[in-house]
């Protein structure tokens, strides 16, 4: 047998395939040797008792379970509806995915984008913050609820006149937050832009408008058409500011 057959048995025994493996012999541990020794360390190992026993184990909590249902009356747009909601929902997701009223947007569901506005008893919040048990007995207004029959709200006619918007996400909590600063403005509201706040008639200037949308943002950039928007909507209004 040639000394290359000799070699590649060798190799099939897990020896060196070192060219001087007949030199210092000693000094080299073949594969099957290192590995043989490797293996038994793995297998006591896998035999060791646990350091813990496990009736020693500390016991996960359970998974909170969901609150039942309960009953809310909710008047929404001049209409009551009766619902059984998990007390934790939101008024902005009982609108949308409870009643069905999608006009109201979410944007972030933090209370930073100002999409799901809607007014409640007049008054402009953010309803992605709120719960909507909180709200029973109380008036909601959503964009669905602004328009008279076939008549939009001069709100929402001046939003369309002025081009006051572009993709139309954010669109209905601007027109939802516009309504509630003229009202604002009606009752003498002062504003951080308001120069006297002890004025009674504020006067509806570009900086007490941007000032009083700032929760409301239009990544599309409308400003300009909302602003514009927004006086045009005053105009229109008997008793403006």
């Amino acid at each position: 047998m040639s000394s290359n057959d000799n070699r590649f048995n060798r190799a099939a025994d897990g020896d060196s395939l070192h060219p001087d493996s007949t030199q210092d012999r000693g000094l080299r541990i073949s594969r099957r040797r290192f590995v043989q020794p490797m293996t038994g360390a793995t297998a006591s190992l896998s035999h060791a008792r646990p350091a813990v026993e496990a009736d020693q184990v500390e016991a996960r909590p359970a998974a909170p379970q969901f609150a039942p249902a309960q009953p809310v009356h909710l008047n929404i747009n001049g209409r009551r509806y009766d619902l059984h909601l998990e007390p934790r929902i939101t008024l902005l997701d009982a609108l949308r995915e409870v009643i069905g009223l999608s006009g109201t947007k979410k944007g972030c569901d933090r209370g930073q984008c100002g999409a799901c506005t809607v007014l409640v008893d007049g008054k402009r919040i953010n309803s992605c913050l709120t719960l909507a048990i909180m709200h029973e007995g109380q008036e909601i207004v959503t964009i669905e609820g602004l328009a008279q029959d076939d008549a939009l709200h001069p709100m929402q006619a001046a939003f369309i006149e002025q081009d006051a918007f572009q993709c139309g996400y954010c669109t209905p909590g601007q027109i939802c937050s516009a309504v509630a600063l003229l009202d604002e403005l009606r009752a003498g509201t002062a504003s951080a832009a308001t120069s006297d706040v002890r004025q009674q008639n504020v006067t509806l200037s570009d900086e007490e408008i941007r000032e009083r949308m700032s929760g409301n943002i239009c990544r599309c950039g409308a400003y300009a058409g909302i602003c514009a928007a927004i006086e045009d909507a005053r105009d229109r209004t008997r008793g403006s500011a």
